[in-house]
C-alpha cells in the first residue's frame, strides 16, 4: 500500500514555513480522513519533514496513553437525555449506515453523529485510518522523530462535547438536519476537494460556503472547535520553536483558515510566514 502510494505521491493539503530566530518550523493543514493512495508525502511535504526535528499533532493517534485516557474520559462523559422524536431520528441515521443503535442514550450524541459522518465518508471512499495524522505518526516513529500532542484528550473532549442538555439538543438538531438534507455529505465532499487541491481561498472562506455555520449553536460550536483552541496551540508551537526545535505542526486544515488561523496567529507573534506549494 505504501509502495503504491509512493509511486503516485504528490502534495496535497496546506503547507507553510514559519521562520523566526534564525530557523524554520512548518505548519501543515491535515485531513482527518483519506485514501490509501494518499499515504505518501509529496515533494514539498517530504522536504519539510526531512528538515523538521519534532512532529506535533493535535493528539498523537498512536500514543497508547491517549487511547487509555480517551476511554476513561468517554466513560465519564455525560449522555444528556434525548426527546423521543430526536432519539428516533438519530436511530434512523445510525440504521441507514448499518451502525449499532444500542449506544443511543448512553453515548454522547455528538460522538454518534461523528460516527455517522465517518460512515458517510467511507461510502465516498475516505477512511479515518488513512487520515494525514496516521501517516505522519507512522513516519515519525520509523524515523525516530519525537511526536508530541499539542492538546490533551480532556481538552479535546471539552471542545467536542456539549456542556448542557439544551446545548446537546441544539447540536443534535443541527446535525440531524444536515444529515437528513444531505448537506453534511456534500460539505465533506467539498472539504475534501478543497484540501486535495490546496485551495487556500476556499479554505479562508469556508464558513461562508459550507452551510454549516448558520444557526447560533453551529456558530458556538465552530468558535469552540477552532477559534478558542488556536491560540493555545500557537503558544505550544512557539515554545518548542523558541527552544530550538524545528517543528512540523500538523493539525486539521480548518485551524489554518483566515485571520484567526494558525498561520495568521504566528504571523502576529513575529514569525515570517510563507505558503509552500
Amino acid at each position: 500500500m505504501f509502495a503504491a502510494s509512493r509511486a503516485q505521491a504528490r502534495d496535497r493539503g496546506f503547507l507553510w514555513r514559519v521562520t523566526r530566530d534564525g530557523h524554520s518550523s512548518y505548519l501543515y493543514g491535515t485531513l482527518h480522513v483519506g485514501r490509501d493512495t494518499w499515504l505518501a508525502a509529496g515533494p514539498a511535504m517530504a522536504s519539510a519533514l526531512h528538515n523538521a526535528s519534532t512532529l506535533a499533532l493535535e493528539l498523537d493517534p498512536l500514543d497508547p496513553d491517549n487511547a487509555r485516557r480517551m476511554g476513561v474520559a468517554l466513560a465519564q462523559a455525560p449522555s444528556w437525555p434525548l426527546a423521543p422524536d430526536m432519539r428516533q431520528r438519530l436511530i434512523r441515521q445510525l440504521q441507514l449506515q448499518c451502525l449499532p443503535v444500542n449506544s443511543v442514550g448512553t453515548t454522547p450524541s455528538e460522538l454518534l453523529l461523528s460516527g455517522v459522518a465517518l460512515a458517510l465518508a467511507r461510502r465516498d471512499g475516505f477512511d479515518a485510518q488513512f487520515g494525514s495524522e496516521t501517516y505522519l505518526a507512522l513516519f515519525a516513529r520509523q524515523r525516530g522523530m519525537p511526536v508530541v500532542s499539542l492538546e490533551t484528550v480532556e481538552l479535546q473532549l471539552q471542545a467536542l462535547l456539549s456542556a448542557s442538555a439544551a446545548e446537546a439538543a441544539g447540536m443534535l438538531e443541527d446535525g440531524l438536519r444536515e444529515l437528513e438534507a444531505g448537506t453534511a455529505r456534500q460539505s465533506l465532499r467539498d472539504l475534501v476537494r478543497m484540501w486535495e487541491s490546496g485551495d487556500q481561498q476556499r479554505l479562508d472562506t469556508y464558513q461562508q460556503w459550507c452551510e454549516c455555520v448558520v444557526t447560533p449553536m453551529e456558530k458556538l460550536q465552530m468558535q469552540r472547535l477552532l477559534d478558542q483552541r488556536n491560540p493555545a496551540m500557537a503558544q505550544q508551537i512557539d515554545a518548542m520553536h523558541r527552544a530550538g526545535q524545528r517543528v512540523f505542526a500538523a493539525v486539521g486544515s480548518l485551524h489554518m483558515a483566515g485571520d484567526r488561523g494558525l498561520p495568521a496567529v504566528l504571523g502576529r507573534m513575529g514569525y515570517q510566514v510563507e505558503r509552500l506549494p
